[in-house]
């Protein structure tokens, strides 16, 4: 933390005055830093100019020495000025050495001590001087009228006793000690409104915004760093000047009353506000302004708006949702806890229904980036140019319908967290190119737009196709592929690992019912066997649907038993398949079964609608029917 030095103070004086300050200056020691000067006038200023670090904050000095200080430095001067009680005791002494006694004072002498003279009868001479050199003639003056005793400062005293006059220091060890206890409190304000300024230029230098204030003749008195920059001028070199002689055409930005506008200062576009400024007197007062530039707002806006919508988007799951015994389950979550904690792209890799979405929650809730945005998008549920507006986003006017004041992209708004691509393999190949440069370059160009703009996004992708066979067929970017598939994760589906079947039942039917796990696993049992022994094509998303089935006719036929013959009859598929081992099955009917399951994914990606599956598919909708009939 910035903290001030110890108060320097330069107590100039010579002679008498001299020894007084040597008289008081130990008291000092542990509160200033106090130097005894013995110079004068021009000497003295000469050494204050030259004093480079070691300037006094504050200058003690008295009489014609003090004033010559004050009009030719830029330090405040403390005067050391005699008491009331120091005028008696000086006079009470002269009037015990000489009959005629004059009082000589710098300046005008006060006109309450006349006054107080001709109230006592007090036989008192007085006069005064204005410069060191009227003082001699004064002295020399009263020696002719026959004053025998001067009562005066240091240099009347010496002129006196050079006169053969007596002489009686006015000045005491009081009178100097406030002076310095003065001086002492100037220089702690002088300090703090130093250090207050030294924060307030910091402040000022680390603004984004150019900020500037003006006083009322369109002085500079302030700049920030950006304002500097706008200039091209150090702040050194612009306080103190008039902005419309330094930069007319940043002046001419300037709005001629309180408001803002739309400015170009130098080939850039700047919101520029004005608002009043004043010291607090009826006096018309300065102004600040502010410099913006449009494209910082902008940015600033696509921000808000894109945290905004990020507090919607968040991650239900968490790795332990990933539900099962199984050896090759846990290695799956194992492979989760670990990817969690590193930021590399990850490709996952499994059937549909397998719980891809929810293994890409888990890994987002567990890593560092869990408090931002979760955003999942199926690449193969868009055409081509729904999906670039959806991803890039767009700027207004980008195209015909596009939203006023554009719109930000998943890609913006899941920054600073994770963005989930499932079905990757469905993607576009000029959308894969941009894609790739937003991995490569962490930057995104909304549609319409040409200014990039950095995002901090993991990507997270997933695909139950082979993206290697895409590859090799021209159908995926293998640079992209390679970008993709830094961090692996396969998840298994249901049919290795039947013994997570039960498991899985029962959890879902809990899940419907709103019920225990145990009661449901005891519900369940009639079937399970049947259950465990079906290959669940459709996987887990498959398995939830049979459940709520029997979760439907459970609440309608409450205290009635699961049978076998109750399954076959709401679900036919899993009573009536065969169980043969993938193994046994030729190369053909193995195709059939894949060829299958990717007809069952697409229809899935687009819940359940057939005209959008045959046109993702190129297929009609009778060779789909087939399809899933095979």
């Amino acid at each position: 933390m910035e903290t001030a030095h110890t108060p320097r103070i330069w107590a100039i004086g010579i002679s008498k005055l001299r020894d007084l300050y040597r008289d008081v200056a130990s008291e000092y020691d542990q509160i200033a830093d106090l130097r005894i000067v013995a110079r004068g006038f021009e000497d003295a200023v000469h050494d204050i100019e030259h004093a480079g670090a070691d300037r006094p904050d504050v200058i003690v000095a008295a009489g014609s020495n003090g004033s010559y200080l004050k009009a030719r430095t830029g330090v405040p001067v403390v005067l050391v000025a005699p008491t009331g009680f120091d005028v008696m005791h000086a006079l009470a002494r002269a009037k015990r050495e000489a009959d005629s006694v004059a009082l000589v004072t710098h300046g005008e002498t006060p006109p309450e001590l006349k006054r107080f003279f001709a109230a006592f009868g007090m036989q008192v001479e007085s006069a005064s001087y204005l410069a060191a050199e009227d003082a001699e003639a004064c002295v020399l003056d009263l020696r002719d009228r026959g004053v025998k005793a001067i009562v005066g400062p240091g240099l009347v005293t010496e002129l006196a006793e050079a006169a053969g006059l007596k002489s009686v220091f006015l000045y005491s060890r009081a009178s100097v000690q406030a002076a310095i206890d003065t001086a002492l409190d100037v220089a702690h304000a002088t300090l703090a409104a130093t250090l207050r300024r030294r924060r307030l230029d910091q402040v000022l230098q680390n603004l984004r915004d150019g900020v500037i204030a003006l006083d009322a003749q369109g002085r500079i008195e302030a700049l920030s760093g950006k304002m500097a920059q706008l200039l091209r001028l150090s702040p050194s070199q612009a306080v103190g000047r008039r902005l419309a002689e330094l930069a007319p055409e940043v002046a001419a930005a300037v709005p001629s009353a309180p408001g803002e506008s739309l400015e170009t200062v130098r080939g850039a576009s700047y919101v520029v506000h004005r608002s009043a400024w004043s010291d607090g007197s009826d006096e018309a007062g300065g102004a600040i302004v502010t410099f913006q530039e449009s494209v910082a707002l902008q940015r600033m806006d696509r921000s808000v708006r894109t945290r905004q919508r990020a507090t919607q988007l968040s991650a239900r799951y968490v790795i332990g949702d990933l539900l099962g015994e199984s050896a090759a389950i846990e290695r799956a979550r194992e492979r989760m806890r670990r990817y969690a904690r590193s930021d590399a792209t990850v490709l996952i890799r499994g059937e549909s229904g397998t719980g891809k979405e929810l293994a890409a929650q888990g890994i987002h809730n567990a890593s560092a980036r869990r408090e931002f945005a979760f955003v999942a998008l199926n690449c193969g549920a868009f055409p081509e140019t729904l999906l670039e507006s959806e991803l890039f986003g767009y700027e207004e006017g980008a195209f015909t319908g596009a939203r006023r004041g554009g719109k930000p992209g998943l890609i913006e708004t899941a920054h600073r967290g994770t963005l989930f691509l499932d079905e990757i393999g469905e993607m576009p190949l000029p959308l894969q190119s941009r894609l790739l440069r937003v991995l490569q370059e962490r930057e995104v160009v909304r549609l319409g737009s040409t200014e990039p703009l950095q995002v901090d996004v993991r990507i997270v992708a997933a695909t139950h196709r082979a993206l290697t066979e895409r590859v090799e067929k021209g159908e995926f970017r293998a640079d992209l592929f390679y970008r993709l598939n830094i961090l692996n994760l396969a998840l298994p589906p249901l049919r290795e690992r039947a013994a997570d079947i039960p498991l899985l039942a029962a959890h879902l039917l809990a899940q419907a019912r709103k019920s225990n796990p145990d009661t449901a696993m005891a519900s369940l049992e009639p079937v399970l066997a049947r259950l465990s022994t079906y290959r669940w094509p459709g996987n887990v998303r498959e398995l939830q649907n049979v459940i709520e089935r029997i979760a439907v006719e459970m609440e309608h036929a409450p205290g009635e038993p699961l049978t076998p013959a109750l399954l076959e009859e709401i679900a036919p598929e899993v009573v009536t398949a065969e169980t043969v081992d993938q193994a046994d099955l030729t190369l053909k009917e193995r195709a059939k079964r894949t060829q299958a399951d990717e007809v069952r994914a697409v229809l899935d990606a687009f819940d359940g609608d057939r005209e959008k599956a045959c046109a993702a598919l190129g297929i009609s909708k009778t060779t789909l029917w087939r399809k899933l009939n095979q």
